[in-house]
């Protein structure tokens, strides 16, 4: 077997496609906008620094390491990106790093750490804007904390009995990051979560004037302060509730509607009630009504309820939607497991398993830039998936990559111009 090596031919040439598309949707230009203004004698523009961090990741890497280990001989000479040393790009994201807050509890002593980083969430805002994802009439948010497990230098013990992180994420229509608010792993998701939903809001208000139509939550948001900013900012608000805290209202429901899901057979009902009067009174309010629907299923090893006198399982979901039926009430907050799913993706494809740095604020960095790389992906997946039979836009990033980015090809110079020279005969690109 006889070998011709051919250094300049580039394994990954499938990412040319990608830069070209990002350019016309002005990347640059929001880059540039949003973040600090680098110094002119700079090598590398923002636009350098992040095709180079989200190459990364569209290459099928999962470290920062990667750009100098295997991808630098892929980029060489090409026209869209120059290709910045791991250190180079580590130190400008670290430069965008904010402090971090120090809160603590009426009644506690334990030091909760927070950070938000108002830059990065306007760059994020103005690129989902781009996107066009902030322009539908009707939006619907979900919130939800995740354990990011980690041994930095500042991480602390979780609920889990574990170091890491627990940062707060807010998607947008299911599909795209919103917000993230990084937190120490010792930091409940109850805990100031009042305070997080307020920046987030109020982030959000900046490029979009109208209510949110929709907003779910789990059972950490079933708290009166929440509650009644989640009344203000959206039309409907969806939040799980605590049995502890709701239980007593279980036997006042009358009227079950039957159905099934993949569990098996659970039944539905609701009924007005009216939580948080003592905190309504404290805060000088009067309480509000709203509907609690409940949700029970048949326990198999049949034990009975000491509350409800019946062998059930129940869960409830606090709303003030008085328009859906019981039934589509539950199936639409259902549908919030996705942020599962989110998290999946962005721990999995897009590096949140390998934070780069030792401290929380400049992992917050990360956590965003990264998070941008994934609301980036959907435009990407969705637009190529109409070019190339073989992507569909349900695809995951592993499948893009074998499919799409791997791609021999060279840049060559031909008639004063640069044309890319792609070797696979069965390439198809409409």
């Amino acid at each position: 077997m006889k070998v011709v090596k051919s250094n300049s031919i580039s394994a990954f040439g499938g990412m040319n496609f990608v830069f070209e598309h990002l350019n016309k949707l002005n990347i640059s230009d929001i880059l540039s906008d949003s973040l600090p203004k680098l110094n002119p004698n700079s090598r590398y523009s923002w636009k350098d620094l992040f095709y180079s961090f989200l190459s990364i990741y569209f290459c099928g890497g999962d470290c920062i390491e990667d750009i100098h280990t295997n991808l630098r001989p892929h980029f060489e000479n090409n026209p869209y990106i120059k290709l910045p040393s791991p250190d180079t790009l580590l130190k400008r994201l670290s430069e965008l790093a904010t402090e971090n807050q120090i809160c603590k509890t009426k009644r506690g002593s334990v030091e909760h750490e927070f950070n938000s980083n108002e830059e990065l969430c306007k760059l994020n805002m103005a690129i989902l804007s781009k996107l066009g994802v902030l322009n539908s009439q009707e939006l619907t948010l979900d919130y939800d904390n995740t354990i990011i497990f980690n041994e930095k230098s500042d991480s602390k013990m979780t609920y889990k009995r574990d170091y890491g992180y627990q940062p707060g994420v807010c998607t947008i229509n299911e599909e795209h990051i919103l917000y993230i608010e990084n937190r120490n792993g010792n930091s409940d998701a109850k805990s100031f979560q009042i305070d997080t939903l307020q920046r987030m809001f109020g982030a959000l208000e900046k490029v979009k004037t109208s209510k949110v139509s929709h907003f779910r939550a789990d059972a950490a948001s079933y708290q009166y302060e929440v509650i009644e900013l989640l009344n203000e900012k959206s039309e409907f608000f969806y939040v799980g509730c605590r049995n502890s805290y709701v239980e007593k209202y279980f036997t006042q429901v009358q009227d079950w509607t039957t159905a099934k899901d993949e569990f098996g057979e659970l039944q539905v009902g609701s009924i007005l009630i009216t939580p948080f009067s003592q905190q309504a009174r404290e805060y000088k309010a009067t309480p509000k009504p709203y509907r609690l629907l409940v949700k029970r299923r048949l326990r198999n090893d049949g034990q009975m309820n000491i509350i409800t006198q019946d062998a059930y399982d129940y869960r409830a979901i606090l709303t003030n939607n008085f328009d859906m039926t019981d039934l589509e009430v539950a199936n639409f907050y259902a549908k919030r497991g996705n942020m599962e799913r989110q998290f999946d993706i962005l721990k999995n494809d897009f590096g949140w398993q390998c934070l780069p740095f030792s401290t929380l604020n400049k992992n917050s960095v990360f956590l965003y830039f990264s998070a941008i790389c994934r609301n980036l992906y959907n435009n990407v997946i969705n637009y190529f998936s109409t070019k190339c039979k073989s992507i569909k836009p349900t695809d995951r990033i592993k499948k893009f990559i074998f499919r799409f980015i791997i791609l021999p090809a060279k840049w060559i110079k031909q008639s004063r111009q640069m044309k890319l020279k792609v070797y696979n005969p069965a390439f198809v690109y409409t």
